[in-house]
Order: structure tokens, then sequence, then C-alpha cells
């Protein structure tokens, strides 16, 4: 009896499992969908947590379909369901085999993939059949083994990847890919919250630290701890180590309260508005675009979120010099930009660095859906980032000299 595409969760080096904070990343994109959906996790045992985060992320109109790891008897299953009350058994469905699965919007492997590169291929072909139209596939494999399965989904990441987290706190520490094997409809954005991003360690309740600042912040201890057994009567050791922590408050993110009105276009960063301005850009299309450009000083959150529910049709990257992000010239900075579709038409957002800021990152790639608010990426120290709407559809609410909270301050509404 086959109860899912074959792979090995186990190798030479001992079993990988997958931990609370894993299984949280497994079933993000079910815990983000507010409409009603059909889920699909395959390989899960009673005691599995990612049965137990994606039971917590059901909502009421929800369906959840499991199908039993191997070892594990779907009879167990289901006395592991009903024993979570009514609400949870009336919603969940275990079946005896994958075979007698529905297509869902939503796909999730429960168990990490640590074999072959052909196992991984072949199960994930399987999977694959039970996607719908626009569903998410979501997979894990370990991180630090560099062939086989990992190297499979990295494979299948490039190819069809809308998402993919490095989940350090495993053990062992895994990647997890979010695959999507046809195009979702921009509309569904709207429907979607901010997704769940390990990459953001958390700090307090609503304070975060981006993973990047973690690894600024682990260099300067590095630099602090060689320096002084390099030279352990100088005092030189205390400035890097000094500096670890203003280092990582730089990267610091904290939660936002996201407005809920549809017609709001919100910040997508902190900052002082330079200008708001309509122009015209050819590289985004024909027609006027209303422009509202930030600028963060290095004591701003520096965290990029997006303006608007949208997906992502094309990102690019413009070169260009590295003059102060305040000055005019700064318009002809190295910049990255991310398009959204969206249901009232394009809108862009541009990361640009500055004088001091010589690195940007961005995590949403072509075909991902970002809800209105969610963290999407970030630049390095001192910047600009930079929103075009359609002039025609917007009405501007802020002007030169407005402080802004990204995700959170309305900086204009569709009209």
């Amino acid at each position: 009896m086959t109860q899912s595409p074959a792979v090995r969760t186990s190798g030479a080096s001992g079993p990988v499992r997958i931990g609370e904070r894993a299984a949280r990343t497994l079933v993000t994109e079910l815990a983000r969908r507010n409409d009603p959906k059909a889920a699909l996790l395959v390989g899960a045992a009673p005691e599995s947590p990612v049965l137990a985060a994606a039971i917590e992320g059901l909502l009421p109109g929800d369906r959840l379909t499991v199908v039993p790891a191997e070892g594990s008897s779907a009879a167990a299953l289901r006395e592991h369901v009903s024993a979570q009350g009514r609400w949870v058994a009336d919603r969940v469905r275990v079946v005896d085999t994958l075979a007698e699965a529905d297509a869902a919007e939503v796909v999730i492997a429960a168990e990490p993939f640590t074999g072959t590169a052909d196992e991984a291929r072949v199960a994930v072909d399987g999977l694959s059949k039970y996607l719908s139209d626009g569903a998410v596939l979501s997979v894990a494999a370990p991180l630090f083994r560099t062939e086989g399965a990992g190297t499979e989904l990295d494979r299948q990441g490039v190819l069809h990847g809308v998402r993919t987290d490095l989940v350090l706190r495993n053990s062992p520490p895994v990647r997890v890919h979010q695959l999507r094997f046809t195009p979702a409809s921009a509309a569904v954005a709207a429907r979607l919250t901010p997704a769940y991003r390990p990459s953001s360690v958390p700090l307090t309740r609503g304070m975060h630290i981006d993973s990047n600042g973690v690894a600024a912040a682990g260099i300067s201890l590095g630099l602090a701890a060689l320096a002084r057994a390099a030279r352990p009567k100088s005092k030189l050791w205390l400035l890097p180590a000094l500096a670890a922590a203003p280092v990582a408050a730089f990267f610091r993110d904290p939660e936002r309260d996201v407005p809920e009105d549809p017609s709001a276009v919100v910040a997508a960063a902190d900052g002082q508005v330079l200008s708001v301005q309509r122009l015209q850009d050819e590289r985004f299309g024909e027609g006027e675009w209303l422009r509202v450009a930030v600028f963060l000083s290095v004591l701003d959150v520096h965290v990029n979120r997006a303006p608007v529910a949208g997906k992502v049709v094309d990102y690019f990257v413009a070169d260009g010099g590295f003059v102060n992000a305040m000055k005019p010239d700064a318009e002809h900075n190295v910049a990255a930009y991310t398009v959204l579709e969206t249901e009232h038409g394009p809108v862009v957002v541009a990361q640009r660095t500055g004088l001091i800021a010589r690195r940007i990152v961005q995590r949403a790639p072509v075909g991902a859906l970002l809800a209105k608010g969610e963290r999407f990426g970030l630049i390095r120290f001192g910047s600009r980032t930079d929103v075009y709407l359609p002039a025609d559809a917007a009405e501007p609410l802020v002007g030169p000299g407005d402080k802004v909270v990204g995700g959170s301050t309305v900086i204009a509404r569709w009209v």
C-alpha cells in the first residue's frame, strides 16, 4: 500500500526532523490565505509538528486531508484528530493512501526530503498531480547536504519557486521551498495576510531582527574574539564587540499593524518623504505615474514592505552610482525594481542604494504573491525607496517632509 511518493527522510547522519519553527514555515501558505480552501498534508504522524501547525492554521471554511507517514497508521491519525474536538474533526479528513486525496490549493510534505535527486524528482512529480490551478507545494530538505534531494529542490526552486526560507533553528537546519507550477491570479493576493518568515528572528513579541543583522552581529563578535586572542593585552577588541549591538539594531524588524482598508496604499519603508510627483517612465508602460520617494536614514528601519497586495511579475536591477540618497542625482543610483500586478494596475517599488548603502536584498521572486504590508526585502544602511502608482488611479495623501512608517502609514488611496 503506497501512502506517499517515496523519499527517504533519514540518512547516514541520522534522521532529519521538522521542529516547530520549520513546521510553521511549511504551512505558511495555508495559514495566510483568508478564503475557504482545501489543503493536503502528506506523510504526517499524530505527533508531527507540521500536523499541529496545519490544524492551528485552519479557518472555519477550510478542509484538510491528511495522508499518514510511512510507519504510521490512518487509524492512529483519526484517533488523534478526533481527540482535538468536534471543530477540528469536522474539517480534517484522514485517508489511507494518497490516491484517495483530491486536488488542493495547498499541498504540504510533512517530512523533509533526504533521498537521492531522482527520488526527490519523482516525489515532487507525484505530489504536483494534486495541485489545483495556481496552488503551492511546500517541501523541505536539509541545508548542509549538498547532493541528492536538496540539490533537486534547489533546481525546482529556480524553475518554480515563489518563496524559499532558511530555517536555521531546526535540527539539522532545513531549507523550505514553496513551489508553484501554474500561474496564480493577482486577485488572490488581496485575500492574503503577510507571510510568516523565519528570516526575521523574534526578540520580543513586537520586535524582530532580520537574519542579516544576526549574521552581521555574529561577524562583529567573531572579529572581537579574534582580536582579543591575537592581542590579549590590547583593548582594540572592544571596538567590534561594542559595534555588534548597534549593527544588529540597524536590522531591526518590528511588527506593524497594516490598514485593512482595501483602498489604502501603505509606505514601503520607514523614513521621510522626499518628493511626490507625477512623471513618465517608459520602462513601466505608457501614461503618467505618481511617485512617492522616501529617504531612509541610518536610524530608520530598513526592511521593505509591499505597499499593496499584488503578484510579482517582473524584477530587474538598473546600474548606476552611489551618491547621497537625499540628492537629486540619487535618481541614477543603482536600484532594484519590483513590479507588481494588482487589481488597480501595475505598481512598482524601487529600492535605491545611497552613499553608504551598497547592498539590496529582494526576497520575492517573479510569480510570488505579496500581501499588503508584507516584508519582501531590505537595503543595508542609508538609502531610498520609491513607490510608483498609476497616476490616474491613485490620490497622494502625503507630502515632502512627512514622516512615514513602512507597512502602516497610508501614503495614497485608490480612487
